[in-house]
């Protein structure tokens, strides 16, 4: 999969692209029925949003029969990792360390959080 993303993913967006991430490939009807019914979408709506993911060229289809079946071209890690970065550099100019202080500051981070980032940090010394 690629894992260049040159165009922002909506929110709406990203909840049928968690739906493809997970299972795939899927047609419009499909997608529609995976997504969480507190959002009440219309198969037209999924099938709107799912033409927007084409066009950024986040998503392709092949056609089986009558219908389309989607499948994701970008991995979930791939976006993740780019969305971050985008994060980073927005708001802590790409540095990471700032972006840890801030959420520490707010009592963001759990014991749990803090004990995975030392568990982490102690396997990147290693």
């Amino acid at each position: 999969m690629e894992n260049i993303v040159s165009e922002r993913i909506s929110d709406a967006e990203h909840a049928v692209m968690e739906v493809l991430w997970d299972e795939a490939p899927l047609s419009a009807q499909d997608v529609a029925e995976r997504i969480s019914p507190a959002r009440a979408w219309s198969a037209n709506t999924v099938k709107t949003l799912l033409g927007r993911l084409l066009a950024k060229q986040v998503i392709a289809h092949e056609a089986e029969g009558r219908r389309y079946l989607y499948y994701p071209v970008v991995a979930r890690e791939d976006y993740v990792a780019g969305e971050s970065s985008r994060l980073m550099d927005r708001l802590f100019g790409g540095r990471l360390t700032p972006l840890v202080a801030h959420l520490a500051e707010r009592d963001a981070l759990t014991a749990q959080d803090i004990a995975d980032i030392e568990a982490l940090l102690k396997a990147l010394k290693a």
